[in-house]
């Protein structure tokens, strides 16, 4: 299915080429007003900005599929541990296994996932108290929007409103500009004079790139990805054992979790 939309997706990518080429080309009369050729320019702008954005989807997918990360597969890893001391969770703090979420706040997959899958894990697994929840950055270099909206949304967090500013965000992944950024500062009811010296110093930008260095160690170099694992008696470290690609649906992602904590009942 994946496969057909990516060939649909080139036909129409092609399509958007030869638009170009007709309105470039030497059909163009030299008679041609001032005013006329700047809305055709007008128009090869538009026609090109379009190109750009379907040119990004098109890599991505290309990526997640030679990667088989369309569908949340599960893979063994070898044992790795995350420090996540201070980092904020959704959840009991006695819950004895933790998710780690590694996305992308421009990325349309993560905010599928966000939108539909993620409310139900946190009902039926965060708020029941068996699972902590934590949010990790990793903005991929083709969209250039999710550095910005993950420093925005740290920023947010720095006054106790990071989970609201992430929901924010991905429900709305078209306003992800400096100004929406602001915009949903005020609507969060944060002091916009802290939150704009956070967001113009980019003052989590250096942990963010570390975060991003780890999930490569760790072979995550997609997004939505999901570090998977027990939380160690101390509270502060998680012991991962597997990590989860991709996020289709619920009820996929619901027998990896229910995997996780059936084996972690028999310890």
């Amino acid at each position: 299915m994946i496969k057909k939309v990516l060939r649909s997706s080139v036909i129409g990518l092609l399509l958007g080429v030869c638009s170009l080429v007709g309105f470039g080309g030497p059909r163009q009369t030299k008679n041609k007003s001032d005013e006329d050729i700047a809305a055709l320019k007008k128009q090869v702008r538009a026609l090109e900005e379009g190109q750009q954005q379907i040119l990004q989807e098109l890599r991505e997918l290309k990526k997640l599929l030679e990667a088989g990360t369309i569908s949340p597969a599960v893979r063994s890893s070898p044992v790795a541990t995350l420090n996540v001391r201070g980092e904020p969770f959704k959840g009991e703090p006695g819950a004895r296994i933790a998710i780690v979420e590694y996305s992308d706040f421009e990325c349309p997959f993560c905010g599928k996932y966000s939108r539909e899958i993620y409310p139900q894990i946190v009902d039926r697994y965060v708020k029941t108290g068996k699972v902590r929840y934590y949010f990790r950055d990793l903005p991929l270099p083709i969209h250039p929007n999710a550095l910005p909206a993950a420093l925005a949304a740290r920023c947010a967090g720095d006054q106790g409103k990071f989970w609201e500013m992430h929901d924010s965000l991905f429900a709305n992944q078209a306003a992800l500009s400096p100004k929406d950024f602001a915009d949903r500062a005020v609507a969060l009811g944060l002091d916009q004079a802290k939150f704009n010296d956070c967001f113009t110093r980019a003052k989590y930008a250096d942990a963010i790139r570390r975060v991003a260095s780890g999930a490569r160690q760790m072979g995550i170099d997609g997004t939505p990805a999901f570090a998977i694992g027990q939380v160690r008696p101390d509270g502060e470290v998680i012991t991962v054992n597997q990590v989860a690609l991709g996020a289709d649906s619920f009820d996929e992602f619901k027998a990896v979790l229910d995997e996780v904590l059936a084996a972690a009942a028999q310890k």
